[in-house]
């Protein structure tokens, strides 16, 4: 059951990321999980890192590292998918 919240919590964390960040974002919806399930593990990283591993009732901390690494990870793949998806463009203009 732990892989099915690792993507449900990933799928909620990328759209928030997209929706966060300005502009019109080009990755597809299923990198766009991958990278929120990055980010969630990456916000649990630095939340353990800050002495924030659980506290009782709602981890609020911990769940604003993890939007913004969310944020982070999802900008800098989305910049880089299109970028990639741009030259294999061209590549295919050129031939």
């Amino acid at each position: 059951m732990g892989w099915l919240w690792a993507i449900i919590v990933g799928l909620v964390l990328g759209l928030i990321a997209k929706a966060v960040i300005p502009g019109k974002q080009h990755s597809p919806l299923w990198l766009t999980t991958i990278c929120g399930i990055l980010g969630a593990i990456a916000g649990n990283a630095v939340a353990r890192g800050f002495g924030v591993e659980e506290t009782r009732g709602i981890d609020w901390s911990r769940h604003i590292f993890q939007l913004v690494a969310a944020i982070v990870i999802v900008f800098f793949v989305d910049m880089l998918y299109t970028t990639m998806k741009r030259k294999g463009t061209q590549r295919h203009q050129r031939v």
